[in-house]
């Protein structure tokens, strides 16, 4: 089942390339979105489907986040479709054969049990998306592309050199060297402790790039501001989680070698800084896409305080990947509707969107509402969770920052959020011919009530696969 998740994305993506008109490509998202979800489905619900090989398995961490790309993968794919009616005067044969690579390379990193090539996989995300970021072809769209390129590449360098540090720690031990997941974890206890720390930070810079830690944030805020929306979320909410997912087989590694505090340290100190930096540039940002790749950078912190609280946060670390990739995708979906009305994504000339587009603003606001922790969303209950168990861990102090950064993020976030969706539309801003439609909303309320929904009710399924994953990192071979 793997090879079909894989290779099915690729396939469409060779017919993408090859189909000649520009309205009818399009649609091949959609048709591979419903296929790679249901797929999805399948394979969570027969356990008998979830290996492959010793080097493609499907663990419980995965499963959560095969799931969250291929439902943000699934609406965004519907959306796609119609905001490129809007962008006919522009070709999307390389647009639309790079999401479909992208959905492709997404099922590999899910279900990749060998260190390398989870590593090629990532990088393959870098190369896959790097075109979709300069889709608008302008001056400020290729300066955001190579400095994405650039500063991901420096990163995945990082992660390969500590790639190697890590199958080293086995050989300074004495043991036979591996790259294979279920094997590092056997071996773990007896790993070299000197290369297993210098290991950890390697990885944790390589992949905390991709994922938008501060300070390896710098290419996010171009890459998020001059990408179309739908690109930024499936940036936001597939990349990220996806980097987080590779650190996290990391962090299981050292947490069974019994580096539980020496981790711990430094993720917590990395997620409180990517907090503070995300709430400093949030004060006074005019540029509300800007804005959004900053509650990002938050959020990636929120994911490293979860996993240096430890496991009485697990659950609600594994919840907020769900919650903070669905919710992104209400944020820039709708950003990207507003963008497009307005052809401006500064404040000073972006107002009254809420009268301009009733239903994009509003979901606008409400995803702002939501990602910022307030109930009944999502992102409430997983932020709770965390704080939760900070608390219960006796981390005070974590606990006290934690809701500091919280209130700094929601009054910088909320005063660009209010500033674009209240007042009136300037009188000298020029016409434009997009308005609210079905096939540009649809999609983004579906996504919304996902939100609400994982607020108030998480389902019983759902609730079993995130203790799944909280019993599996917790485990010891």
């Amino acid at each position: 089942m793997a090879f079909i998740l894989v290779l099915f994305p690729l396939v469409m993506a060779g017919i993408a390339a090859l189909i000649p008109s520009n309205r009818w490509r399009p649609w091949l998202l959609p048709v591979a979105g419903v296929a790679h979800a249901a797929l999805t489905i399948l394979v969570l619900l027969r356990p008998d489907l979830q290996v492959t090989n010793d080097w493609l398995v499907l663990d419980p961490p995965g499963k959560i986040v095969l799931l969250v790309v291929s439902t943000l993968y699934l609406f965004s794919a519907f959306y796609a479709v119609g905001y490129l009616q809007y962008r006919a005067e522009r070709s999307n044969r390389v647009f639309v054969s790079c999401l479909l690579i992208f959905l492709g390379v997404i099922g590999l990193i899910t279900w990749s049990h060998h260190l390398g090539l989870m590593w090629v996989a990532i990088e393959a995300t870098t190369l896959s998306t790097a075109p979709l970021i300069y889709f608008n072809h302008s001056k400020l769209s290729i300066e955001a592309t190579w400095k994405y390129l650039l500063v991901g590449s420096v990163g995945i360098a990082l992660a390969l050199l500590g790639t190697f540090f890590l199958a080293y720690s086995s050989m300074a031990a004495g043991i036979a060297p591996s790259l294979q997941y279920e094997e590092l974890l056997a071996a773990a206890p007896g790993l070299s402790k000197t290369w297993l720390h210098a290991a950890v930070i390697l990885l944790l810079v390589g992949y905390g790039t991709k994922m938008g830690l501060a300070p390896m944030h710098t290419w996010k805020p171009d890459a998020y501001g001059e990408a179309p929306g739908v690109v930024g979320a499936i940036l936001a909410g597939g990349v990220t989680s996806c980097a987080f997912l590779a650190f996290l087989r990391i962090y299981h590694i050292a947490m069974v070698a019994g580096e539980a505090v020496f981790v711990q340290r430094i993720l917590l100190f990395m997620g409180l800084l990517s907090m503070a930096v995300a709430g400093l540039f949030m004060v006074g940002q005019r540029d509300f896409k800007r804005m959004l790749a900053y509650s990002s950078v938050e959020h990636m912190g929120i994911l490293m305080i979860g996993l240096g609280i430890g496991l009485p946060a697990l659950f609600g670390t594994m919840l907020h990947i769900m919650t903070n990739g669905m919710t992104k995708g209400v944020l820039f979906l709708s950003a990207g509707n507003i963008h497009r009305s307005y052809n401006s994504k500064n404040t000073d000339v972006v107002q009254g969107a809420l009268r301009r587009l009733p239903l994009s603003a509003g979901l606008f606001l409400a995803g702002f509402i939501a990602i910022t922790g307030s109930p009944p969303f999502g992102p409430f209950v997983s932020e709770f969770s965390i704080l939760n168990g900070a608390f219960a861990s006796g981390r005070f102090l974590v606990a006290g920052l934690f809701l500091f950064f919280l209130l700094v993020v929601f009054i910088g976030m909320g005063q660009t959020v209010l500033k674009v969706v209240q007042g009136r539309v300037p009188a000298e801003l020029p016409p434009t011919r997009y308005r609210d439609a079905w096939h540009t909303t649809a999609p983004v309320v579906a996504l919304m009530a996902l939100v609400l929904l994982l607020g108030v009710f998480i389902p019983v399924p759902l609730r079993g696969l995130l203790d799944d994953a909280v019993r599996f990192l917790g485990s010891r071979p």
